[in-house]
C-alpha cells in the first residue's frame, strides 16, 4: 500500500478500532506531529522512506489535543508538538522518553489584503476597534498559548492592552469544534479570505505558506517588544519499537533538519 494511502487510510482505521488488526500499521512508524509540521513532517517521512526506513504513518493536530488523544491511549510511537509542555506532560507518566528539542519557530501577523501594516504599527493595529484579530485556541493549541504571551508583552509596552486584546481576539482555530475549511484550503487561508480575521496571529511558518497560497496577504513581523519564540519538542513512546527511535534521531539529524529549514523552521539550538 502507497505511503501517502496509508497516512489518508489511518483516521478511518483508528476510528473503527482496525488499526491495531492492519499488517501496514504494525509495522509502521506511527508519529501524531503539530499541524504546523505538516509540510516538513510529510517531506521528512517520503526522505526517510526513500532510503529504506519503515513506513510512517501521520497524524496532525493541534499539540494539546494530540496530547489528550495519547493520554487516552490513542496508539502513536513518536509525538512532536509546537511546544514542550505537552511532551514534558506525557514524559512525565513514565510511558515517554525526555522531550528533545528538534525545531524552532515564532510568531508574526498574518494581514488581510489592503491592511498596509509594518512591525511598528501593528500593535496600534491589534489594539484598534474594529479590528477582527484571530488567534489559535490556548490550552489546545500552543499557538494559542504564544498569542496570549504576546498579549502579556502588550501590556508592558501599553498598560491596559492586555484586556483589549484578550476581549477582541477570536479563537478561530486549535480546538476540538474550529470551524473546518473546505477541501484543499489551509485553514489560514481560508480564514483570512473569508474575512473571519483581519488580523491572524499564527507561526511564521504558517503565514508565508498562507501568503505562498494566497499572494494578496501580508505577512508582519512582530517588533521586538512583541517577539515571541517556540521550541518544537519531540518523545517517543518508552516501549517503541527501534524504528520510532531512529525515525526521531532521522528528525534530529542533518536530513531532518534540511527539510525543516527549508519549511522555514529554524535549527533547535538556543
Amino acid at each position: 500500500m502507497p505511503a501517502e494511502m496509508r497516512r489518508l487510510l489511518l483516521p478511518l482505521l483508528l476510528a473503527t478500532g482496525m488499526a491495531s488488526a492492519s499488517p501496514p500499521t504494525q509495522a509502521a512508524v506511527l508519529v501524531h506531529a503539530a499541524g504546523s509540521l505538516r509540510e516538513a513532517f510529510t517531506g521528512i517521512a517520503q526522505r526517510w522512506e526513500q532510503q529504506g526506513g519503515e513506513p510512517v504513518i501521520l497524524s496532525f493536530g493541534a499539540s494539546g489535543l494530540l496530547r489528550e488523544r495519547l493520554q487516552k491511549g490513542e496508539p502513536a510511537m513518536v509525538f512532536a508538538s509546537a511546544d514542550t509542555e505537552h511532551p514534558a506532560r506525557l514524559a512525565a507518566t513514565g510511558a515517554w522518553t525526555t522531550p528533545q528539542v528538534f525545531a524552532r519557530n515564532a510568531l508574526c501577523a498574518l494581514a488581510a489584503p489592503g491592511l498596509a501594516l509594518d512591525p511598528d504599527t501593528l500593535l496600534a493595529a491589534m489594539l484598534r476597534p474594529g479590528l477582527r484579530l484571530g488567534t489559535s485556541t490556548p490550552l489546545a493549541d500552543p499557538s494559542g498559548d504564544y498569542a496570549w504571551e504576546v498579549f502579556r508583552k502588550a501590556e508592558r509596552l501599553q498598560p491596559g492592552a492586555y484586556a483589549v486584546l484578550e476581549g477582541k481576539a477570536l479563537k478561530l482555530t486549535g480546538a476540538a469544534d474550529s470551524p473546518r475549511p473546505p477541501a484543499g484550503r489551509t485553514a489560514y487561508t481560508w480564514l483570512m479570505e473569508t474575512r473571519q480575521a483581519d488580523l491572524f496571529l499564527t507561526y511564521c511558518t504558517n503565514a508565508a505558506a498562507s501568503q505562498r497560497e494566497l499572494p494578496v496577504l501580508g505577512v508582519v513581523q512582530l517588533p521586538a517588544g512583541l517577539q515571541v519564540g517556540a521550541a518544537y519538542a519531540l518523545t517517543v513512546r518508552a516501549d517503541a519499537p527501534e524504528a520510532a527511535r531512529a525515525f526521531a534521531a532521522f528528525v534530529l539529524g542533518p536530513q531532518g533538519q534540511d527539510v525543516l529549514r527549508s519549511a522555514g523552521f529554524k535549527a533547535p539550538g538556543p
